[in-house]
């Protein structure tokens, strides 16, 4: 079978069983687009290149599927890479295919020339320049197995014109790849996996650590069998929510700079940690010389480069989760930590005191009753996805969740303008879920243009907007370490309700806690897109985050909510 390089790349994204592709067309990508039609893949047209990089992140991520967005080259190339380097650091399967000048110009600073492989190849798996098209169908194939195996993350194919333009007889690569020097992990060492079942079976206030790696080993049964064997709690990572149950007895919530107070009370008392799946970033650990003083730490990770690589370990085991948790469980023995359950809920119970949500609003609108709300509106079946920044925290704060893969959010880069477009991806990928982008009014219009996305692909998605008028996280920084200077975090915000409105989104505008379930009553109803303002307390114990763990401080020194009538 004679075939082009741009119809190769469509069989082959057949082969690898893509639906859905996210991009903009452009001179240098327009041989591949030009047959797209008779392969029945769906295009959702974006409004920016950074955006369809984030959408294939969130489609990834809520399908379990890899992403796919496709871009021009220079500048559409250049977009991509913000939201290449949110998939690499937040380890989302997605393929990058960028269109490029012919190879006969490469280096010449032809029009729309860009070096992508040199410029995406620290934030990227890996990543190729395909100068013959005989090489084509394999590249694909192998791109798809680095983006998805072992510890995900994204792959960019760079695509010069005259190869897409090339002809070459058309064989499918074999299933299996083989890539020397890439070797996936399997078990733990038995020793390792021995030894940590030792320090198990002496600790008496064991905590676990649970990250992203719960989710992408699949390991969500394994982990919570062994927490209730060896009854253990657990906190999460943001990216790890859903990895464990929130409603269960064992559950701490989320840990670090914002996490719950009795999860970083409960690391810093532990004389066991059990990291699973998660790299000890330091928005979780506050200051080192002082993070978890009395315990020992055993972790357990897919990816050698980050064991030992920040927190020392004890025990150190490379290995998938879920294999290394089967080893485990048999191993561990059966425990009960009765006083160190009835501290952690003396700890519980003391922020539930301090807790703005079960305080008298006095008529003000506050974030922590807004998302408290949505959760028992939608009875926390929801899938969310948010931006970056305080509602973010609050999020992860009071949308406790149950089910895995249902809290999608820009973790390790913080990219602001991830929420909308990653949502739409979501939105695609679980079309009979309900899906809400919680955003702000900062990130919100960084990429407010992918409404129109939204209305071209006739998406049911909701929207919640937190409207502060600041940067509100950068805001709440200048009011409490820089002398609450706020240089340059006020926003001029245009009337978000007719600005959605222009678009033919149905839009609502909250301004007193009343009027709130109402609101997210009637979106939820509406079968369209459907857009909530709410005005938010701007500033102050109403509009901070609570706790917060300053820069350079430790997780026990803490900045706590005061009580009420403090």
């Amino acid at each position: 079978m004679r075939r082009t390089g741009a119809r190769i790349v469509w069989e082959m994204l057949k082969r690898e069983e893509v639906e859905v592709v996210f991009g903009i067309p452009g001179g240098a990508i327009l041989d591949t687009y030009h047959p797209l039609q008779e392969y029945g893949i769906r295009h959702v047209l974006v409004r920016h290149e950074q955006c369809a990089a984030h959408a294939a992140d969130g489609y990834a991520r809520a399908s379990g599927r890899v992403g796919v967005a496709i871009a021009t080259s220079g500048p559409g190339a250049t977009n991509l890479v913000t939201g290449i380097a949110t998939a690499m650091m937040d380890s989302s399967p997605i393929v990058c295919i960028t269109g490029q000048t012919p190879t006969s110009v490469i280096g010449s600073d032809a029009f729309q020339e860009a070096d992508i492989t040199g410029i995406t190849l620290p934030i990227t798996k890996h990543n190729y320049l395909v100068t013959d098209v005989r090489d084509l169908a394999d590249t694909i194939h192998e791109a798809f197995y680095i983006a998805r195996s072992g510890r995900p993350g994204p792959v960019l194919i760079d695509l010069p014109k005259d190869v897409q333009q090339a002809e070459t007889d058309f064989v499918p690569p074999q299933d299996e790849v083989q890539l020397p020097g890439y070797h996936l992990v399997g078990p733990g060492d038995t020793e390792a996996v021995r030894q940590a079942a030792d320090l198990i079976n002496c600790a008496q206030r064991p905590v676990v650590l649970a990250g992203h790696g719960v989710l992408m080993s699949g390991a969500m049964e394994s982990l919570r069998a062994f927490a209730e064997k060896t009854e253990t709690v657990v906190a999460v990572t943001l990216l790890g929510k859903g990895g464990f149950p929130a409603s269960h007895h064992l559950a701490l919530g989320m840990m670090g700079m914002h996490g719950q107070a009795c999860a970083n009370q409960a690391i810093q008392e532990a004389d066991l940690l059990l990291a699973f799946g998660m790299r000890f970033d330091d928005r979780v650990t506050g200051k080192l010389e002082h993070y978890a003083p009395k315990a020992r730490k055993i972790h357990v990770d897919a990816d050698a480069a980050e064991l030992n690589k920040i927190v020392p370990a004890d025990v150190a085991i490379l290995g998938d989760l879920d294999q290394v948790l089967e080893q485990l469980l048999p191993l561990a023995e059966a425990s009960c930590h009765p006083e160190w359950l009835a501290q952690i809920d003396s700890w519980r119970r003391e922020s539930q005191r301090r807790d703005i949500v079960n305080q008298a609003q006095n008529g003000r609108l506050v974030a922590p009753y807004v998302i408290k709300a949505l959760h028992e509106e939608t009875e926390g079946e929801a899938i969310v996805v948010t931006d970056v920044g305080q509602h973010q925290m609050w999020t992860a704060l009071y949308y406790q969740l149950d089910r895995p893969h249902s809290h999608i959010t820009s973790g390790g880069l913080g990219t602001m303008g991830f929420g909308l477009p990653a949502a739409i991806g979501v939105q695609i990928a679980q079309p009979d879920r309900e899906v809400w982008a919680i955003v702000g009014d900062g990130g919100f219009q960084m990429t407010v243009q992918e409404l129109g996305t939204l209305i071209q692909e006739q998406l049911p998605l909701r929207i919640a907007l937190a409207n502060n008028g600041y940067l509100g996280m950068v805001r709440q920084w200048q009011e409490m370490f820089y002398e609450g200077r706020y240089e340059s975090t006020y926003l001029v915000n245009p009337d978000f309700v007719r600005l959605v409105e222009a678009y033919g989104i149905r839009a609502w505008r909250v301004t007193h806690p009343e009027e709130t379930r109402a609101a997210i009553a009637e979106a939820r109803s509406h079968p369209g897109p459907a857009f909530i303002e709410f005005q938010i307390a701007q500033e102050g114990e109403d509009g901070n985050v609570y706790p917060m763990v300053a820069p350079g401080a430790a997780l026990h020194e803490m900045i706590r909510r005061p009580y009420p009538g403090r």
